[in-house]
């Protein structure tokens, strides 16, 4: 399939909805696009930020759609309409966001070294959590919605404890570069990460162990996901 004429400029993400029937796109113009996977047709255009996009992110029930901007903002739309229903004001560039696995919580990574958590039903701040000391590049929950991961230009990756404290259990040291995105397997003990250092490393999160180095890529590595209930990384 091939959506023509997508976006002016650099494309910076893209994602399924939970269902698959969909495809969300940002990028340098500014815009969040929604399409039809299986037809290819655009059909929407969520408009509202005034810098690049750099992530998007469904909720589980594909209902919401939250974009993270290097305009300081969040905003979350609601697919069906196209509305914009809560702008997340942050005091710098939005690196990453995450929606808990009930929906209810939305994380976001910025540049100001803080994690925050919002309540997706009123868009109320609740929560910051702070530890790194750089850049937040990557945020993910855990599939149980217990624990979220951060991943830095520290060279770190946090993790958190969200449903009991919210403290910061367990850093994660190895990478010798910027820590641009981490992911939970469906396993919650198994975490991912991938590195400007051009490394993906596996991680056993409940030891803190370094389970595997995976080379081969010749530059920073930007992304990475298992795929879901299943061992395959890519």
């Amino acid at each position: 399939i091939f959506f023509e004429n997508s976006h002016v400029g650099w494309l910076r993400c893209v994602t399924f909805s939970p269902d698959e029937k969909l495809l969300a796109s940002a990028g340098q113009d500014y815009i969040v696009k929604l399409w039809n996977v299986k037809s290819g047709k655009h059909l929407k255009t969520f408009e509202g930020h005034t810098d690049r996009v750099n992530f998007v992110d469904f909720s589980p029930d594909g209902v919401l759609l939250a974009s993270g901007s290097n305009d300081n903002r969040i905003c979350i739309w609601d697919t069906n309409t196209g509305h914009c229903l809560f702008v997340l004001d942050h005091s710098s560039p939005v690196y990453s966001v995450a929606f808990s696995p009930d929906g209810k919580i939305l994380a976001s990574g910025c540049e100001d070294q803080i994690v925050r958590l919002w309540d997706t039903k009123n868009g109320q701040l609740f929560s910051e959590l702070r530890g790194h000391t750089h850049w937040v590049m990557s945020v993910a929950f855990s599939y149980d919605g217990k624990f979220l991961a951060s991943g830095g230009q520290d060279q770190t990756i946090r993790l958190w404890d969200i449903e009991k404290s919210g403290d910061c259990f367990s850093v994660l040291k190895g990478h010798t570069a910027s820590v641009t995105s981490v992911s939970y397997s469906f396993d919650k003990n198994i975490l991912a990460s991938a590195s400007s250092d051009q490394t993906v490393r596996v991680w056993n999160v409940k030891t803190g162990e370094q389970v595997q180095v995976l080379q081969g890529h010749t530059n920073r590595v930007w992304s990475i996901a298992f795929q879901h209930n299943n061992d395959t990384l890519v």
